[in-house]
C-alpha cells in the first residue's frame, strides 16, 4: 500500500510511549499467582516458543506441545503444565521491555500474540449499544459526520433499550415485524435479535499481533475504533478452554459505505490483537467468570486527548457457549481451534477535535494513540496505532512456523 490516503490525523503525530504500560504489574491479571498462564515468545534462532507466564518468571513449555493449538487439545492440559519443569528463559519485566517497537533489540526474545495456528473468528453485533451504533453506519453509509442526526432518528424509531429482548425469541420475531412496517429493519438487527448469530473470519492463523505491537488501521479510513473483547480460546473439539482479552479493530466508513467491505474493515495489517496471555480454565477460573468480567478501555493520544470507557460482559445479548455453538460444531470443524471474538458493547461517540476534520463527527484514531485494554482477572492488553502500511508486514505464516519446528525436531 502506498501512503497517498493518509488522514491529516497522520500527518506529524508524535508517539505516546508505551514502556510505563508494559511492565508486569500493568500486565497480570491480579490473581496471577493462581493464574495459569499460556504466551508464546520469540526467541531468535529458534522461532515462537510456547511459555507458561508466572510472576517468578517465563518457562518453555515446549516439552508439553510445540503450538497453542496442541496444547489446547490435550484433555490433560491443566496437569501437564502444572508438571512440566521446562527451563526459565527469562523474566517478565525484560521481556516485556524487549517487546516494545521503539526499543526492541532483535538478538533478544520478545513476546508474541498467544494462539498460533487458530482460526481468528469474530462475533459481531452481541450488545444493543454496538447493534444501534452498526445501524447508525449503515444509515449513514460510512458518513461519520451524518451520524448524530442519524443516531437520533434511529433511536427515536426504536428506543435504546432492547436489552430485554432475547434473541431469536417470538418477542425478537414480532419486534422484527414492527420495525419491518416502519421502514427501520437492517442486517444488524437481523444477527442482533435474530436467530442467527454474526460469526465471520476476523483474520488469519497467526497474524494476531499481542500486547505491546503496533495496531494498524488502513491509511484511508477516517472514522475507526477500537473494540475491547473477551476472546474465547476454543479447541478443536468446540470445547472452551479458556480466554484472554482481544482488540477488534474497525474500520467504521469501510463498512458503513457497504457490509461487503466487511473483509476491509476488519483484516488489515495489525488489525488484530490477541493478548497478554491465555488463561486456561481450571479451579480457579471458568466460564462462569468470563461471564462476569468488566472491561475497561483506555484511549490516550499524542495530542492530550484521553476516552475512557467500560463494557460488562453480563450486558450480553447472547452467552458465551451459544456463541462458541454458533461458530464451532456439526457445521462447521476447526481441527486447530480457534480463538472466538465475542462482540463489545463499547461503540465510542466521544467527540474528537482533530485539525482539518469538522466537529462533532465523534471518535477516530489518531495515529499515535495507545490502546490500553483491562480487566482483573486477564490482566492487560496494550497496543499503539499506526496505519497498516507503517507497521511491519506479516511475514511469519504457517509454513515458517512448521520450517522452524522441523529444524527443532
Amino acid at each position: 500500500m502506498d501512503n497517498e490516503g493518509i488522514t491529516s490525523a497522520a500527518i506529524g503525530a508524535q508517539f505516546v510511549p508505551m514502556t510505563p504500560e508494559l511492565t508486569p504489574s500493568q500486565t497480570l491479571p491480579q490473581d496471577a499467582e493462581q493464574a495459569l498462564l499460556i504466551g508464546r515468545l520469540w526467541q531468535p534462532g529458534v522461532g515462537p516458543v510456547l511459555v507458561q507466564v508466572r510472576p517468578d518468571g517465563v518457562y518453555d513449555l515446549s516439552g508439553v506441545a510445540s503450538t497453542c493449538s496442541e496444547l489446547l487439545d490435550r484433555a490433560d492440559r491443566v496437569e501437564a503444565v502444572h508438571a512440566q519443569r521446562g527451563a526459565r528463559l527469562g523474566d517478565l519485566a525484560t521481556l516485556l521491555a524487549n517487546t516494545h517497537p521503539d526499543t526492541r533489540q532483535d538478538s533478544q526474545p520478545w513476546l508474541l500474540a498467544p494462539c498460533d495456528l487458530q482460526a481468528l473468528k469474530a462475533a459481531g453485533v452481541t450488545f444493543v449499544a454496538s447493534m444501534l451504533e452498526r445501524v447508525i453506519e449503515e444509515q449513514a453509509r460510512g458518513d461519520a459526520s451524518k451520524a448524530a442526526a442519524v443516531r437520533a432518528a434511529v433511536v427515536a424509531i426504536m428506543g435504546e433499550n432492547l436489552s430485554a429482548v432475547k434473541p431469536g425469541s417470538e418477542q425478537a420475531a414480532q419486534l422484527k415485524q414492527a420495525l419491518l412496517a416502519q421502514g427501520a429493519w437492517s442486517q444488524y438487527l437481523e444477527v442482533g435479535i435474530g436467530p442467527d448469530a454474526e460469526v465471520f473470519t476476523k483474520s488469519q492463523p497467526m497474524s494476531a499481533v499481542g500486547t505491546g505491537a503496533e495496531v494498524g488501521i488502513h491509511p484511508r479510513s477516517e472514522w475507526n475504533n477500537p473494540e475491547p473483547e473477551i476472546v474465547l480460546a476454543i479447541n478443536s473439539r468446540g470445547e472452551v478452554v479458556g480466554a484472554t482479552l482481544g482488540n477488534d479493530v474497525n474500520l467504521r466508513d469501510f463498512e458503513g459505505r457497504s457490509a461487503l467491505l466487511l473483509g476491509k474493515a476488519k483484516d488489515n495489517n495489525g488489525s488484530c490483537a490477541i493478548g497478554p496471555f491465555i488463561r486456561l480454565f481450571d479451579p480457579h477460573f471458568s466460564i462462569d467468570q468470563v461471564r462476569q468480567c468488566n472491561l475497561a478501555m483506555e484511549v490516550r493520544g499524542a495530542d492530550g486527548f484521553v476516552m475512557q470507557g467500560s463494557s460488562s460482559l453480563t450486558m450480553i445479548s447472547r452467552d458465551p457457549l451459544d456463541l462458541a455453538s454458533q461458530a464451532i460444531g456439526s457445521t462447521h470443524q476447526y481441527p486447530d481451534g480457534l480463538m472466538l471474538f465475542l462482540g463489545t458493547m463499547f461503540a465510542p461517540t466521544q467527540d474528537r477535535p482533530i485539525p482539518g476534520r469538522p466537529v462533532g463527527q465523534g471518535f477516530t484514531h489518531a495515529v499515535g494513540d495507545v490502546v490500553r485494554i483491562a480487566t482483573p482477572l486477564l490482566g492487560t492488553l496494550v497496543n499503539r496505532v499506526n496505519t497498516s502500511d507503517r507497521i511491519p508486514p506479516w511475514t511469519y505464516g504457517v509454513r515458517a512456523l512448521l520450517q522452524d519446528l522441523k529444524r527443532r525436531a
